[in-house]
């Protein structure tokens, strides 16, 4: 039986796929590694520089186009949300001219956020007065501005294959607004709301995002999205005892992705 083929480094460190690395000409595959993908029905991690061109060959890839369409993209995000209709804090894009128009639809505090390629609790920043809105809008075009909404935590839900795989709270340090595992927050497995779950599920299957941590807030007793992260961190999984890349192999290996 041959290995399911793999192109991006995520799956390399297991040997029952078979990784081919990402390479910047097809011409510099070794022959036999061209006949493997074109070949392959499945080719799992294309990455960006090849997920589209392999769905329209007519490949089926995991993660889907979607993932890789969206990925580190909030603009694209939020506007899908509008589209699907999913719950999620007041969000404008403001283009030039329009930046002078945020304080008519927004007052301190707000959150402002890099739009683009930002991760980590990175390009988020808490706007309270006008000269933290100078410094912002001094780096970042468009302007991303969302309201603020004083919450201690928030959950992060892992959805692979549309499955909840993991659900955790991410709760803020002491120092620090953001609830970022990477900027010191702490993950807590206790007392997950169902109905957040299943709305991180439900936006997750609607988006057609089948590898992808689903970031959700609880407002009045309701979930609401804040974003999906589709290079989403390890660390709150593992802190519950769940290898993900050993998790999407087995589902691999099983015929389930």
């Amino acid at each position: 039986m041959n290995r399911p083929i793999a192109i991006g480094a995520r799956l390399a460190p297991f040997p029952e796929i078979h990784t081919l690395g990402v390479r910047p000409n097809l011409a510099d595959y070794p022959p036999e590694h061209l006949e493997l993908i074109r070949r392959a029905h499945t080719i799992y991690y294309p990455t960006q520089a090849f997920a589209a061109q392999f769905v329209t060959m007519g490949k089926r890839i995991f993660p889907s186009l979607e993932c890789h369409l969206y990925e580190g993209d909030k603009i694209k995000q939020t506007i899908l949300m509008d589209l699907l209709g999913l719950p999620h804090p007041r969000t404008r894009v403001f283009y030039g001219q329009q930046r002078q128009q945020i304080l008519e639809y927004f007052s301190f505090p707000f959150v402002a956020k890099t739009p683009r390629a930002s991760a980590c609790g990175r390009g988020v920043f808490l706007i309270r007065n006008q000269a933290e809105l100078e410094t912002y809008l001094a780096h970042n075009q468009p302007a991303y501005i969302q309201e603020y909404l004083p919450v201690e935590r928030d959950l992060r839900v892992l959805c692979i294959g549309f499955e909840p795989v993991c659900a955790y709270w991410r709760r803020a340090p002491a120092d620090d607004w953001r609830t970022n595992l990477a900027r010191g927050g702490r993950p807590d497995f206790r007392h997950i709301p169902p109905q957040a779950v299943e709305l991180a599920v439900e936006a997750a299957r609607r988006a057609n995002l089948d590898d992808v941590g689903v970031d959700v807030i609880m407002v009045d007793g309701q979930p609401m999205l804040l974003e999906f992260n589709i290079k989403y961190g390890r660390k709150g999984p593992r802190a519950a005892g769940l290898d993900v890349r050993r998790y999407v192999v087995d589902q691999i290996l099983a015929g389930r992705l």
